[in-house]
């Protein structure tokens, strides 16, 4: 059949109409990014669907945005790359606010507040930072506690550092005597220690991390988001997440509780 310049202009037409709905769609879905194994801010349960103090939060952020979530599974060190490239909207897995990532990032206000530590064997006769000296440290790959462990290598004579791809993978092996410490965020170790008796945080790391939800380089929906957390702050639900994850109130000069500014380069 030949084509006329008026019938292209109707296919055109008619191929537009039929989009319209799919795209309007995809316009009212928040695609998020979420590591799997990171009890209690995300995981998977038995069903395998996510839930944790995080998913709870990007999931009120989006309704109270008119927008449901479609969270996908994705390593640690792959979300940063998504975010990039524009596969998601948002990360959740506990990402700590730094200037560093600031400047290929954006994130919301901060809604969790958190350090690092140091932790052991039960047993290992490391209980400080000083006594690191000669031992093999593991750390989550990409993480601030990666970035401290090789920021104080050097100083304090760790012997190595070994990279992991999990927290999981991290503290097994820190079970199994192949390293001898691990750093990393202690809300989530503390959680994984309920489980894995054997091993506990021996030093907390002072280090004034907060968490955000972390979004694509200027996203559009960046203050919609931003302005969902300030009103869940209001009226007293994040705090009422806080309260299911981690069975305390949140302290009330936390950025759980309090108002932020939004993140600046």
């Amino acid at each position: 059949m030949k084509l006329t310049r008026r019938n292209l202009i109707l296919l055109a037409a008619a191929i537009g109409i039929a989009a319209g709905p799919a795209t309007a769609y995809a316009a009212d879905v928040l695609n998020v990014g979420a590591y799997p194994t990171n009890p209690p801010f995300e995981y998977k349960n038995a069903s395998g669907t996510f839930e944790g103090f995080e998913v709870d939060i990007v999931n009120e952020a989006a309704k109270r945005a008119g927008m449901t979530t479609d969270i996908a599974d994705l390593g640690f060190q792959a979300l940063f790359a998504a975010t990039t490239s524009k596969r998601i909207d948002v990360a959740i897995s506990s990402i700590t606010i730094t200037p560093e990532r600031l400047k290929s990032q954006s994130f919301t206000q901060p809604y969790y507040d958190s350090d690092m530590g140091i932790a052991t064997k039960t047993d290992s006769a490391v209980n400080t930072e000083a006594d690191l000296k000669g031992k093999v440290v593991g750390v989550l790959s990409g993480s601030t506690g990666e970035t401290w462990v090789k920021a104080h290598q050097e100083a304090d004579g760790f012997s190595d550092v070994k990279g992991y791809d999990t927290q999981q993978n991290l503290l097994l092996d820190l079970s199994a005597g192949r390293i001898d410490a691990a750093v990393s965020d202690i809300p989530g170790m503390e959680y994984s220690f309920t489980k894995m008796k054997d091993l506990t945080v021996k030093q907390r790391i002072k280090t004034g991390e907060q968490y955000g939800l972390m979004m694509t380089k200027d996203h559009p929906l960046l203050g919609k988001l931003n302005d969902a957390l300030t009103a869940m702050k209001k009226d007293g639900t994040l705090a009422a997440i806080h309260k299911k994850w981690f069975g305390s109130d949140a302290p009330a000069d936390s950025s759980t509780v309090k108002e932020m500014p939004l993140p600046k380069a």
